[in-house]
């Protein structure tokens, strides 16, 4: 099975949704079809060895629409290329509105005499000549809304129906009626029939229709604004050394393996690894970090950030479409493209709507007509029902919030790989956290040193020099955190001769004519050095669950280091808000039980998972789940990656592995525990906007539809305006929009 994202043109609707996920379905070969009709894309899951992408889009064609492959190459050329073709379609929706809102303005003041009953001195009678009114209102028809009446043709040969059918009899029944009495006004006088002409109602509806369409696509634009900030990130020239020689080229001919200089305030053009300086780039583009990252040599960088303090060489190491940047725009794409399951209700209504709409307006003009014997009153409210009757609004109503809900989740560096997940993410119950990498920083660190003879002329110094300059030979993670605390503390290391290191014991060996060995202390034990004299320390640091290591110089021992996971900054008062949001949070890791007690009592969390092999790390999730609760996982490693897929969503530290990434279904960019905080209360943003949308889009046709078919015209003697419930129809969809864009003022909220 093979993946594809198609760029649709041609929808007016979501019954043209429909049409297309349809036509796509009937494909010899599809397994899978989900159209969006706010981010005009399909995502189409197909059998390679019986179909492909050229004979899908030609099967879109072939129903009246056009379909295009978005290929990986084009991530950063296809939203310009978009934003043009916007941009030509609102300038002519703008020509067209502009001519049919002035010719609706003279129609409409030469319609008042008629409209009121009334003489109205300064609106001369020509005005009103039917004549007069037919040749103003054809090429507003015909012209202004030609768009209306070729669709409805095009869904009329393939037997479907769409907004457009419903805005083309609409407005061509007032047109077609308004011939009569213009050429035979002596057969409506002779039947006792007002001649009266309805140019102006089909003009003005028209016009209405297509302004709410240019808000429509003007709102829509501001939807894909994440995908252009993404887009603009990406830097244009990169500083290339080729041949000992420094020259700007664009980031579109730099390959990999290229040295490139950055300088400060710069942009990084492409991912990297940095060979020679240091310096301090700002991140938060990317990974929504505000902090500014060091970054040495062996340190990589990423695309798109901002070089702060220093210069410095990098390697190229991705480029193009396989840039971090890249990968995300890619990602943004396809989530904004896919569906909710909330839209199954829409899509169902949407289904029998058009065709329901269509009937209620014929038995609407038949009980009119019948009842009042009047044909004018029959038209309008037919009229009137056809128009006000429109699925834009339950179309809209999920894709647009989908689309702003991920952008924004994108910019605060959280990765939302399908609409399902954004959805799912508000009904969590319970967040599982692994604990290395995830809740702590997933690296050793030393955080406790003690020595037998205190600092006193710098005993603490000199005895860490000796230690480091042992462990700098070892490649344990252990050792890693000696020599790190060493050059955290400034001190100059030097060489040990005979090093030699002793498995699950520790290592040894000489460093300025000093006997130095680093151990456990079951190996001090075993080498007859006493320990008594830091025996209460090493009691403490044990209880605390730290590993402990013991430092002896010529056979005694002369210090100890507590060495711990430290946990992150962030994961206490990210914790603790999960849990007031009505979260349960559980800690499952592979560490011993005394550690992960430790832990889990600094970040606040009651239950623990620990000693669990991570071939178990799964089967644990499935255990939650069958207590009735949805969760999700947050991970790290290769060992969580089952896991991550078990759970109901799995949530990835995007400082992690590939495979864990791969098998998530959110990735937090920055690994911070807060980007779980944003991400489930942009979820519960997303579901409330969507709920209020569907809402107003529901009530707004139950309503509607009953008012313009003349119900309340028996008790109040109203009766609707088909000029009002165009407008009514064209922004009903606008105000879905609009509502859609309040989610771009989202901020996550920490609970005190």
């Amino acid at each position: 099975m093979e993946n594809t994202h198609l760029k649709l043109r041609g929808m007016s609707c979501a019954s043209c949704a429909k049409t297309i996920e349809d036509t796509i379905r009937s494909v010899d070969g599809v397994n899978r079809c989900s159209v969006n009709f706010g981010a005009e894309q399909a995502t189409v899951t197909y059998d390679k060895r019986k179909t492909n992408p050229k004979a899908i889009c030609d099967a879109v064609d072939t129903v009246g629409y056009s379909a295009m492959p978005m290929q990986d190459e084009d991530l950063f050329t296809t939203d310009d290329a978009e934003q043009q073709i916007r941009q030509a379609e609102n300038r002519a929706l703008v020509r067209k509105v502009w001519v049919g809102g002035m010719i609706s303005v003279i129609m409409v003041i030469g319609s008042l005499p008629m409209m009121t009953g009334l003489s109205i001195p300064l609106i001369p009678m020509w005005l009103h000549n039917p004549w007069l009114q037919l040749v103003l209102a054809t090429p507003v028809l015909f012209w202004c809304g030609a768009s209306f009446f070729i669709n409805a043709w095009k869904a009329l040969k393939r037997h479907v129906a769409t907004m457009d059918t419903l805005v083309a009899i609409g407005t061509g029944a007032a047109y077609l009626y308004s011939l009569f009495p213009t050429f035979l006004p002596g057969f409506f006088t002779t039947q006792g029939l007002p001649a009266d002409v309805y140019y102006e109602a089909a003009v003005v509806i028209i016009t209405l229709i297509l302004l709410g369409r240019l808000l429509e696509n003007r709102a829509k634009g501001q939807t894909s604004q994440a995908i252009r900030k993404l887009v603009g990130l990406q830097a244009k020239t990169a500083r290339v050394i080729r041949d000992g020689t420094e020259i700007d080229i664009p980031i579109t001919q730099v390959i990999e393996g290229d040295v490139i200089l950055v300088r400060p305030g710069e942009k990084i053009p492409v991912d990297g690894e940095i060979i020679d300086g240091s310096s301090t780039i700002d991140e938060a583009m990317v990974t929504g970090e505000s902090v500014p990252v060091k970054k040495h040599p062996g340190d990589e960088v990423i695309g798109a950030t901002l070089n702060k303090t220093g210069s410095f060489k990098f390697r190229a190491t991705r480029v193009g479409k396989d840039t971090f940047l890249a990968q995300i725009v890619k990602l943004v794409q396809q989530a904004q493209g896919s569906k909710a399951p909330i839209q199954r209700l829409a899509d169902q209504v949407t289904g029998w709507f058009v065709p329901a709409v269509i009937a209620i307006a014929i038995a609407t003009f038949i009980i009119w007509y019948n009842i009042m014997g009047n044909v004018t009153m029959a038209l309008i409210t037919t009229v009137g029902v056809l128009i006000i009757a429109c699925p834009c609004a339950l179309g809209l109503a999920t894709p647009t919030s989908i689309m702003v809900g991920t952008g924004k989740g994108a910019e605060n560096g959280i990765l939302i790989k399908g609409a399902e997940s954004l959805e799912l993410a508000h009904k969590l119950k319970t967040v599982v956290l692994d604990k290395t990498g995830t809740i702590t920083q997933g690296k050793p660190t030393v955080t406790d040193f003690v020595t037998v003879n205190g600092t006193a002329n710098n005993n603490e110094l000199n005895l860490l020099r000796l230690a480091a300059s042992v462990e700098r030979n070892s490649e344990h993670p252990l050792a890693e955190a000696v020599v790190n605390y060493a050059q955290s503390q400034s001190v100059e290391l030097t060489n040990a001769q005979d090093f030699e290191a002793i498995a699950g014991s520790g290592v040894q060996g000489y460093v300025s004519n000093q006997w130095v060995q680093i151990g456990t202390h079951r190996w001090m034990r075993e080498l007859g050095i006493d320990t008594s004299a830091l025996q209460q320390h090493w009691d403490r640091l044990e209880y605390l669950g730290k590993t402990v290591i013991w430092i002896a110089v010529n056979s005694k021992v002369q210090g100890i280091m507590g060495i711990a996971d430290a946990v992150k900054p962030s994961s206490v008062n990210a914790i603790r808000t999960l849990q007031k949001m009505g979260l349960e949070v559980v800690m499952l890791t592979g560490d011993n039980r005394r550690t992960a007690e430790v832990i889990a009592r600094e970040v606040g969390i009651k239950r623990v998972f620990a000693e669990v092999r991570p071939d178990q790390k799964a089967k644990t999730v499935e255990k939650i789940q069958s207590e009735g609760k949805i969760v999700a996982m947050v991970g790290d490693g290769i060992n969580d990656a089952p896991a991550l897929a078990q759970a109901d969503v799995g949530i990835a530290i995007g400082t992690g592995t590939d495979v864990a990434i791969a098998a998530s279904d959110i990735t937090l960019i920055s690994g911070d525990l807060q980007g779980i905080v944003t991400a489930i209360q942009l979820s519960r943003a997303t579901i409330r906007n969507i709920r209020q949308n569907l809402f107003f889009a529901f009530i707004y046709n139950v309503a509607g539809i009953p008012i313009a078919a003349g119900i309340l015209f028996p008790f109040f003697g109203w009766l609707l305006s088909p000029i009002i419930a165009g407008a009514a129809m064209a922004f009903s969809s606008v105000s879905v929009v609009t509502n859609a864009l309040r989610l771009r003022n989202f901020r996550a909220k920490t609970i005190s």
